[in-house]
């Protein structure tokens, strides 16, 4: 979780302790059985199907997120992208996330996508260097809604 840190993390650690299986279970939700997503401003939506990845090089290095809307290549107005990713800051800078993202592309291609959707912070260089070297070409310059703080973001694609 890019937007709530340390506090996600915490939470993570805190199910992971309590109930391994299940977490591990919750990773993968390809029919969206999962309850409803918080959003950062405390509004609710509906959940997508959908599923996460860590990263790992024999130990945590992140993770990566895959969600889509069943049937189209588009996704709801309260989805910013379909593919999320993070990576623990002393292992930023070594090409996991580049990585990372090659290597969901073609999952995301299975489920029927024809297109992926990447938002990112303008001043977040490393983040629109991933998408770049996957291909990624900038969309649009936007204002994020409301419910994710309304700040300037960068929409990009990758055509699968």
């Amino acid at each position: 979780d890019n937007i709530r840190g340390e506090a996600a993390a915490r939470e993570e650690l805190e199910k992971i302790a309590k109930d391994p299986a299940r977490f591990l279970a919750e990773l993968v939700d390809r029919a969206a059985k999962g309850g409803p997503v918080t959003l950062p401003d405390g509004s609710t939506v509906p959940r997508l199907p959908g599923y996460r990845r860590w990263l790992w090089d024999g130990e945590f290095c992140g993770s990566i997120s895959l969600r889509w809307q069943p049937g189209s290549s588009a996704l709801p107005a309260y989805c910013l992208g379909h593919i999320g990713y993070a990576v623990v800051p002393w292992k930023q800078g070594k090409g996991y996330a580049t990585l990372a993202l090659g290597a969901l592309l073609p999952e995301a291609k299975a489920e029927g996508l024809t297109y992926v959707e990447l938002v990112t912070d303008p001043s977040n260089v490393a983040s629109q260097r991933v998408i770049q070297a996957n291909g990624g070409v900038l969309v649009e310059r936007f204002v994020e809604p409301a419910q994710y703080g309304s700040a300037e973001a960068l929409r990009f694609r990758i055509e699968l």
